[in-house]
């Protein structure tokens, strides 16, 4: 990968879950590799994109992760928000505790409902989400425990019960999707270093994976720029994903 790091891959990645998109709120939740994506992404190949400071401000310029748009370009209240993903208007990058092969997620618990081994976050926004909204998912440690055979509860819907669309997975190993008839997780790419059997092992379930299996792509010279200069100088990125 010569200077490039991984946390870079996974963030040109995450980038682009949001091609095509056109007008609408990129919300990238689930840390700063997701967030990093979203604003890569608006600054580069999809301008319409709106994007947010991590607050009610929508941000004229590139926003340096963790500093506040100098300007704004327009107010995003939390009202107007709720009205944007009941009306399909948003694409967002949650972070799941739990994902299947037909991307039901769960946030909410871990263990038995009546009595979890340990309580989470709550369903939160999963299940408008995933019904109304383009939905992607970002995991920074791919394990057996993330991608399980069954949730423990299904906070955010997958394709075998009626998602609007889950279009993608990036994790620190990988880029799975449902490009399959089944709507089945499918490897689509793994980042360089990373074997498909290393995918495998880590999964909980059975993966499609089809005969050949390509290498993500890395970030060209001005999406390296833009990501070390203006969206992330501090190197943030670096701590999710360790190289």
């Amino acid at each position: 990968m010569g200077d490039v790091t991984r946390a870079e891959v996974c963030a040109a990645a995450c980038a682009d879950l949001f091609r095509d998109d056109g007008e609408i709120v990129a919300a990238a939740v689930a840390g700063v590799v997701p967030m990093l994506g979203s604003r890569l992404a608006r600054a580069t190949f999809a301008p319409e994109l709106l994007t947010t400071d991590g607050g009610p401000s929508l941000s004229a310029e590139p926003v340096p992760l963790g500093a506040s748009a100098a300007v704004a370009e327009g107010w995003l209240p939390f009202r107007d928000h709720l009205w944007l993903v009941l009306n399909g208007r948003r694409h967002v990058v949650m972070g799941p505790s739990q994902i299947d092969a037909h991307g039901n997620t769960n946030i909410s618990c871990v263990g038995d409902w009546e009595r979890p081994s340990r309580q989470l976050l709550g369903v939160r926004g999963g299940p408008g989400n995933t019904l109304l909204n383009p939905t992607s998912y970002w995991v920074p440690k791919h394990s057996t425990r993330v991608f399980t055979a069954k949730v423990d509860m299904v906070s955010g819907v997958g394709w075998d019960r009626g998602a609007h669309e889950i279009r993608a997975v990036v994790s620190n190993l990988a880029v799975l999707d449902f490009a399959t008839p089944g709507k089945r997780m499918r490897l689509r790419s793994v980042h360089p270093g990373v074997r498909v059997d290393d995918v495998v092992a880590a999964t909980g379930f059975e993966l499609v994976v089809p005969a050949n299996v390509p290498e993500t792509r890395l970030p060209d010279g001005e999406e390296l720029r833009i990501m070390r200069e203006l969206l992330d100088p501090k190197g943030l990125r670096e701590r999710e994903v360790p190289s």
